[in-house]
């Protein structure tokens, strides 16, 4: 069983970076197992789902180019984790923000419409809510 876990702060002023991590579970394989890529994904309340961007099993990023120039992902391998750091934070920017894992071997899933965008996604941390208000 494959268990994600986002953290970090849940209130930010304008302006300020964000920073989320998650914690994928050790029972869940490691982050490096080919071909997975673990996400960011956002939802504004009363808006739609939001790919933020990935990092995959070999250490490579890819963002929402509407989001890439202030998006950040990272990973620390030695703790089965990857991060987020969103830089410039406004209001706009509150969203319940999940992480979330998918089994790919290539990279057409990047490119999928939104409709069917997140119909690979097998597992999902269970969102961590981010409030940005001055």
């Amino acid at each position: 069983q494959v268990q994600l876990q986002e953290s970090g702060p849940g209130l930010l002023k304008p302006s300020q970076t964000l920073s989320l991590t998650c914690t994928v579970s050790v029972s869940g394989g490691s982050i490096t197992t080919p071909y997975y890529y673990w996400s960011w994904i956002r939802q504004p309340p009363g808006k739609g789902l939001e790919w933020m961007g990935a990092i995959g099993y070999d250490g490579s990023t890819y963002y929402n180019p509407s989001l890439k120039s202030h998006t950040s992902i990272s990973r620390d391998t030695s703790k089965n984790q990857f991060s987020l750091q969103l830089s410039s934070v406004t209001p706009e920017d509150t969203a319940l923000y999940y992480c979330a894992r998918i089994y790919s071997r290539d990279l057409s899933w990047i490119d999928r419409p939104i409709a069917t965008m997140f119909d690979g996604y097998d597992y999902w941390g269970q969102g961590t809510q981010v409030t940005v208000s001055s």
